[in-house]
């Protein structure tokens, strides 16, 4: 009984999938709220799918046009070769964006989906209405962090299932891991679902990703920083010189948050980053 409940949920999310072939292999993305102008593009972070961003997704979708999409290697998106590059990440996005015919639109990123979002903005900068960059950043790897990404690539061949179920708790800021334990737990379960190819690609792009701080630099849209002071991955001093690049931005820096805004502040952070987007179209 339990294996046939389990089965039904997956077809259920299942059904809510469009697919479209990108490089001879599947892409997964929801495309909700097709009748609204306002567009928003919504890029997961590192280990997760767009499962992430229900809450917003069916909060939006009253109001705006929402396109949530599996990464390569993540979700039910295929996985493409030993190394999904940031670039390669982008033109899957515009793969999707173009099957969605969406054709300008106000793109967010979480950490890896912020790269990718750079990536894409250095290719399709004429796409773009507005840019949210939450937990995320323009800088190459310094090679203490290429040795760290080595690193975790061993632990997860080793040992793929301890290593989601660690990292993933270390997103949260300690101060709120009780209080979100269900949706904790909630995560952990949807991360473990990623396969451990995807996981070594992605990790593997991330490494020999480039500065994207003149992309950056030169884009005319608004940009959105989302930060938490208590963020382990993401420096305060690193986000905070950030936000000075673009010729226009914001800065949203919440205290008692970490790596994952959008469920440790979930209700605060998706009314901000729904004013963002109304404003980039109305300006």
């Amino acid at each position: 009984m339990q294996y046939f409940c389990t089965e039904f949920l997956m077809l259920s999310v299942m059904e809510k999938h469009k697919t479209v072939m990108f490089e001879g292999r599947e892409l997964h993305y929801r495309d909700d709220g097709r009748e609204h102008h306002d567009t928003v593009v919504l890029l997961h972070g590192f280990l997760q799918n767009l499962n992430v961003w229900s809450s917003f997704i069916l909060t939006y979708m009253r109001n705006m046009h929402v396109v949530a999409i599996d990464l390569p290697g993540h979700g039910y998106s295929s996985t493409y070769s030993d190394v999904h590059t940031m670039d390669f990440m982008a033109q899957a996005v515009k793969t999707v964006l173009d099957d969605a015919n969406v054709e300008q639109c106000v793109m967010v990123g979480h950490s890896l989906g912020g790269y990718v979002a750079l990536a894409f903005a250095d290719r399709y900068s004429y796409m773009l209405k507005g840019l949210s960059l939450m937990h995320s950043h323009a800088m190459c790897d310094t090679p203490e962090i290429r040795l760290r990404r080595d690193e975790v690539c061993h632990q997860v061949h080793l040992n793929r299932a301890g290593f989601i179920v660690d990292f993933i708790t270390g997103l949260f800021d300690e101060s709120k891991r009780e209080y979100l334990a269900t949706d904790i737990k909630e995560l952990k379960d949807q991360c473990l679902e990623t396969r451990e190819e995807g996981i070594l690609a992605a990790q593997r792009g991330m490494k020999v990703r480039t500065s994207k701080v003149k992309t950056l630099t030169s884009l005319s849209v608004p940009v959105l920083f989302v930060y938490g002071k208590n963020d382990p991955r993401i420096p305060l001093e690193l986000g905070l010189s950030q936000a000075m690049l673009p010729h226009r931005s914001e800065v949203l820096m919440m205290d008692g948050v970490a790596h994952m805004s959008f469920m440790e502040e979930r209700e605060y952070v998706k009314r901000r980053l729904c004013d963002f987007v109304h404003q980039c179209y109305t300006t």
